[in-house]
C-alpha cells in the first residue's frame, strides 16, 4: 500500500444553499462538507480542477487527503460525491474528518490471482465474480489498495466466500462472512 499525502487548499463557505453553490461552480470551485469525529460540520469550497483530478484516480474514496482550510490542516477521507446526471460534472463532495488512529469503513476492490493455475478455468470454466468490492473496517493509515483472492486451486463448481479470505492485521470485513465472492462455473456453450 502506498499511502501518499495529498494536500488540497480550501476556503470556508460563509453562504450555503443552491444559489451560492451554483455561483461557486461558475467560478471554478466546488462546494463540499467536512463532518465527523464529534466536530461541527464545516462547509468549504475546493478548486474544481484539483478535486476532479483526484476523483478520476482509482482510489479517490480510499485515499486520505489533507485539506488546508485557511491554514487549518484537516485529515479527511472522501465519503460521497454527487455528479450532474447530464454532464457528469462534479457537484458536491462529502469528507469524513479522521485522525491517525481512526478506524474507517471503506469499499476495497477484489483482485483475483492465479487464474492460470485454476483447474476449473483450465477445463473451460468461467470465473463468475459476485463481489467486485468488499466493505472493510480498517485503520485510516492502513487502507489496502486491494484484497487478493487466490483462485489457483478452484475447480468447476467451487466458490470462494468472504470467510475464506485472510486480511492484514487490524483489518476486518464489515459484511456477513458467508457472502460469496466468486465461483467457477461451467461454460454453458459447452453443454
Amino acid at each position: 500500500m502506498d499511502q501518499q499525502d495529498y494536500k488540497i487548499s480550501a476556503v470556508v463557505r460563509k453562504n450555503v444553499g443552491k444559489g451560492h453553490s451554483r455561483l461557486l461552480r461558475r467560478n471554478g470551485s466546488i462546494p463540499a462538507t467536512v463532518y465527523g469525529n464529534k466536530s461541527e460540520p464545516k462547509s468549504i469550497a475546493l478548486p474544481v480542477k484539483e478535486i476532479s483530478r483526484r476523483l478520476h484516480s482509482k482510489r479517490f474514496t480510499t485515499t486520505v487527503l489533507t485539506l488546508d482550510v485557511e491554514n487549518e490542516l484537516i485529515s479527511v477521507l472522501p465519503k460521497d460525491y454527487q455528479l450532474d446526471p447530464v454532464t457528469d460534472n462534479l457537484m458536491h463532495v462529502d469528507f469524513l474528518r479522521i485522525y491517525k488512529d481512526s478506524n474507517v469503513s471503506v469499499q476495497i476492490p477484489v483482485r483475483f490471482i492465479n487464474e492460470n493455475k485454476s483447474i476449473g478455468i483450465k477445463q473451460g470454466g468461467i470465473l463468475n465474480v459476485i463481489c467486485h468490492e468488499i466493505s472493510l473496517l480498517c485503520p485510516a493509515n492502513k487502507i489496502p489498495d486491494s484484497i487478493s483472492v487466490d483462485i489457483g486451486g478452484l475447480k468447476i463448481g467451487d466458490s470462494i466466500h468472504l470467510k475464506d479470505l485472510s486480511f492484514p492485521e487490524g483489518i476486518s470485513p464489515v459484511s456477513n462472512c458467508n457472502i460469496t465472492i466468486a465461483t467457477i462455473v461451467a461454460n454453458t456453450s459447452d453443454l
